[in-house]
């Protein structure tokens, strides 16, 4: 019995670390691509933002990507609003519910055969 206690133990210890191993090692790889993926300014836009700052100049400041991204979002929204209100689309109603559902038809209907059986025997 101590045998097999330790090799559970022994099973419990390598199954959790290999957990906790893949864990870190996705934790790294999400490190990694985080860092090699991640949008870098170059050291012309930060020179020439720091000049614009430091006059009083009125040009107006360079336009970031993102900038572009908000407007193309707005954008679709925008179009996304207009097509659902020429959508002919509407809920569906429910139907009206019955009186008697199939199930409880089917069960009466049953019963109602074994009882005219039983009589007849």
């Amino acid at each position: 019995m101590n045998d097999a206690l330790i090799q559970s133990l022994q099973i419990t210890a390598l199954g959790m670390g290999l957990v906790f191993g893949a864990i870190l090692l996705l934790w790294l790889m999400m490190i990694l691509l985080t860092r090699f993926t991640a949008e870098k300014e170059s050291a012309t836009e930060t020179d020439s933002t720091a000049q614009a700052d430091a006059s009083d100049s009125p040009e107006p400041a360079p336009v970031s990507t993102s900038g572009f991204k908000a407007q193309a979002a707005a954008l679709a929204v925008a179009l996304a609003l207009a097509e659902q209100e020429l959508s002919s689309a509407h809920p569906l109603l429910e139907p009206p519910t019955a009186i008697v559902s199939a199930w409880q038809l089917g069960m009466r209907t049953s019963q109602r055969s074994e009882k005219g059986n039983f009589r007849r025997h």
